[in-house]
């Protein structure tokens, strides 16, 4: 296994590469080689580190990681974009942890394909390369050669599934562990991270949107909300696009999905408790919208993260 370095690097995701899978648990055969490669030294967070091979070892690779890269803005060092993809084209497996998505994309790796990166990014990720399939809300997207992983905690489940997929479900039970982390978390989850809503403020709807917070539980309608902000439905709903980027409806599931997450993680309510104390009505509404948004049902979310 290679990890490709040049440039600048993030050193979370680094340190989560070479903890994974340079650490072999007890029992595990055939483990990773792990080789730190880069065209010479390297910079990774406050700390300058000296590769063991060049770029050039990566084209005999059987997987080479990517990690995060420290500035998007910048276009990713063309050695290393070229590097990786004669590391594609020779079979290797890529996988890019967080924002090294960008040189996959760079590499023409991501055309057509799914991919994710940090939520912080997944604009620019798909503005940059149009041909890529970004999807802002999965933790990691697995294309069997070309895989992407979203931000920081997000690589550590990538990689454990890789170790997965490689060793199997008791070998990554194993490493997860170790690591004191879930065991694992499916790509097709949601990033868990809410959509930054302003709810105080100098905005025209800062009132309304605390009002509405307050009374979650009970059924509001666009009616009401307009009726409560003194305008009518239809420039209420221009209002919300503007101050939230949705609908006045949106905007109410989002929060009450978000409200449902904070008592999955707080409390130890039942689904139809939770369902009545976030509007939803029923369990079944919402175990259906909260898998819309969030990518898992609402008992998987509680496993993962419910404060124990």
């Amino acid at each position: 296994m290679a990890v490709a370095t040049a440039g600048q690097l993030l050193h979370f995701e680094l340190g989560v590469a070479y903890e994974i899978f340079g650490n072999p648990p007890v029992g595990a055969e055939d483990w990773y080689d792990v080789r730190l490669c880069g065209p010479g030294t390297v910079q990774v967070g406050p700390f300058m580190v000296e590769p063991d091979d060049g770029l050039d070892r990566l084209a005999s690779a059987d997987t080479v990681i990517v990690p995060a890269i420290a500035d998007v803005d910048q276009a990713p060092p063309a050695a290393l974009v070229e590097a990786v993809r004669a590391a594609y084209d020779a079979g290797a497996r890529i996988a890019s942890l967080c924002t090294g998505a960008f040189v996959l994309g760079a590499a023409g790796l991501l055309d057509g394909r799914r991919a994710t990166t940090h939520w912080a990014h997944t604009d620019v990720l798909s503005a940059r390369y149009p041909q890529a399939i970004v999807d802002p809300d999965v933790l990691y997207t697995d294309n069997e050669n070309v895989l992407t992983s979203a931000g920081k905690a997000a690589a550590v489940d990538l990689c454990l599934h890789l170790v997965h997929v490689d060793h199997g479900a008791a070998v990554a039970n194993t490493v997860a562990r170790r690591l004191v982390v879930p065991p694992h978390r499916a790509g097709g989850q949601a990033q868990f991270v809410a959509t930054p809503v302003p709810v105080s403020g100098d905005h025209a709807l800062a009132e309304l949107l605390a009002w509405a917070q307050a009374r979650l539980d009970q059924p509001l309608t666009v009616t009401e909300l307009a009726r409560r902000a003194n305008t009518s439905p239809r420039h209420l709903g221009r209002q919300f696009r503007s101050v939230t980027g949705q609908t006045p409806l949106q905007w109410l599931l989002t929060q009450r999905v978000r409200r449902a997450q904070q008592l999955l993680e707080t409390t130890d309510d039942g689904i139809e408790a939770v369902a009545i104390a976030t509007g939803m009505g029923t369990a079944t509404t919402l175990r259906r919208q909260f898998k819309r948004v969030v990518g898992v049902p609402p008992n998987a979310y509680r496993r993962s993260f419910h404060n124990t």
